[in-house]
């Protein structure tokens, strides 16, 4: 069960979702499932920085709340992919504005020729 910030959520749907989606690698993870199943290896690669244990911990977060669906393959090695579940994919809007934000808002300005 997740640890939840405020006891009730009825007066406060942003924490409500923050719960489920916040976190420094959530965010990351879903806009990566985007556009195509990934496996775990793919998320290492690109997420160069975190951790497996962390990965590991995201992903089963963003599977118990729905948002994230795993499939395992029976073969040798085990094959796992996971992609966004018709709840998470409600989030390709906003995730496309966060990314867009972030690209005019957050990232730095590079210098301009003078």
């Amino acid at each position: 069960m997740r640890k939840q910030r405020h006891p009730q959520y009825d007066q406060c749907p942003i924490e409500a979702a923050m719960d489920i989606i916040g976190g420094k690698w959530k965010g990351s993870i879903l806009f990566l499932l985007l556009d195509d199943k990934k496996r775990f290896s793919d998320f290492q690669k690109r997420l160069t920085k975190i951790t497996q244990r962390t990965l590991t911990q995201q992903l089963r977060d963003l599977e118990r709340d729905g948002m994230v669906s795993r499939e395992i393959f029976p073969q040798v090695p085990p094959r796992v992919e996971y992609s966004l579940t018709e709840k998470g994919r409600t989030l390709a809007p906003l995730l496309i504005e966060l990314k867009n934000w972030g690209e005019i808002h957050a990232l730095p300005v590079e210098a301009e020729d003078a």
